[in-house]
Order: C-alpha cells, then sequence, then structure tokens
C-alpha cells in the first residue's frame, strides 16, 4: 500500500477512507437485510440466509482490513474526509430502504443489488490506481476483495431477477400453466 500512498499519501488515505465508510454501511445493509429475510415466508429466500451471512462477514473484513491499512498509512480510520462525507450521503438512500422498515423483499434486494454495484466499482478503482501505481501488495489485496464483491453482485443480481420474475409473471407454476393451458 505504501507504493500506491507514495505520491499523495493524504488523497490514498481519503480513497481508503470512502472505501472504509462504504463497508460499514454494508455491514448495516446486510445485518438489517439477514434480520427481514430471516423473517420472510418465502423459503426460497429463507435459503438465502447462509449466503448473505457470509457476504455480511466479507463486508466486515474488507471494513477491519481498511481500517488497518489506514492506519499503517498515518491515517485516522474514524476520520471524516471528503469522500468519506460524499459516500456517506451518497448511501443514505440505500440505508433508508433497507434499516427504515421496507419489509418488501424485493425493494431490500433492489437496494442492495445497488450497494453491490456502487461496491464493486470502488473496489476496481482501487485495483486500477494499484496496477498503475505498480504496487503488487495492494494490487492482490484490492483484487480478492474485488473478487468477493463480485460474488456478492452476482448473487444478489440473480435474488433480484428472481423477484422480479416472479413479480412480473408470477410463481413458476403459474407462469407454465398460463404458458400451457389445458
Amino acid at each position: 500500500m505504501q507504493r500506491l500512498a507514495q505520491g499523495n499519501k493524504d488523497k490514498a488515505i481519503d480513497l481508503l477512507n470512502e472505501r472504509l465508510t462504504f463497508e460499514r454501511a454494508s455491514v448495516r445493509l446486510y445485518d438489517s437485510m439477514l434480520e427481514k429475510v430471516g423473517r420472510a415466508a418465502d423459503p426460497e429466500l429463507q435459503g438465502s440466509l447462509g449466503q448473505l451471512r457470509q457476504h455480511r462477514d466479507q463486508e466486515k473484513e474488507h471494513e477491519e482490513w481498511l481500517e488497518a491499512q489506514i492506519r499503517a498509512l498515518g491515517g485516522d480510520a474514524h476520520a471524516e474526509t471528503e469522500r468519506s462525507r460524499l459516500i456517506a450521503l451518497e448511501s443514505q438512500g440505500l440505508e433508508k430502504v433497507v434499516l427504515d422498515g421496507d419489509q418488501n423483499p424485493a425493494h431490500l434486494f433492489h437496494a442492495l443489488l445497488t450497494a453491490e454495484l456502487v461496491d464493486n466499482a470502488g473496489w476496481q478503482l482501487l485495483l486500477e490506481l494499484a496496477d498503475e501505481a505498480d504496487d503488487d501488495e495492494a494490487r492482490e489485496a484490492f483484487r480478492r476483495r474485488l473478487h468477493e464483491e463480485e460474488e456478492h453482485l452476482i448473487f444478489t443480481r440473480e435474488i433480484v431477477e428472481r423477484l422480479t420474475r416472479t413479480e412480473l409473471l408470477g410463481s413458476p407454476a403459474e407462469v407454465v400453466a398460463a404458458a400451457h393451458p389445458t
């Protein structure tokens, strides 16, 4: 990470603080999703709890890793920075949907999908910057976390697609019956 921060340590810390702020928000989103999906009547959604818990734990690991990286660069992992304020403001809409009482699984997973898209973009940017700085250690660390985020994105997208199909077309049995009337 030292090589990445060599050009402008303050900006590197600011960028890492942005990711950290978003990872903290992601942990809160996943905690709420686990609670709400745990109460859902849909057995398929109930079946997603293990994967949701794994993703939550990975987000928490990302948070802790970022805190350590910021401290190693001499930064304050709890400082408000320009980019951390921006991402906190941007995240408020997602938190409003997931944390503030919406119980519709389609809405919850749609908001989580939006969060995962942002999360993927953030880690992708860090990976590209590490590539440009020729920082092998940072590149590998960012690549690993991006790969985890890509798995989160695929999983969440599949659930959103299934929920949307069901809302639009009905249950799978209803779709088959409509396609093949007797």
